[in-house]
């Protein structure tokens, strides 16, 4: 696996783990983290598509968080 994936990945585990009762605002803030991380590579890697999709996604995860968790 890739290190954009693996990231990819970490981020996601983390958001699955925000709707769990122990997650909550600590996976969230991993989630953030794993995201942004991921952004980045993707921009070094010139995977601008890739960027834009996970900016896009992590926009709809700040959203559910703070409207359903927060």
């Amino acid at each position: 696996m890739d290190e954009l994936a693996a990231l990819i990945a970490k981020a996601e585990d983390a958001v699955e783990r925000m709707y769990e009762r122990s997650g909550g605002a600590g996976a969230y803030s991993e989630a953030k983290d794993f995201f942004r991380d991921a952004i980045v590579l993707a921009r070094k890697l010139e995977r601008e598509t890739d960027a834009r999709r996970l900016e896009a996604r992590l926009a709809e995860v700040k959203a559910v968080f703070r409207n359903q968790l927060g």
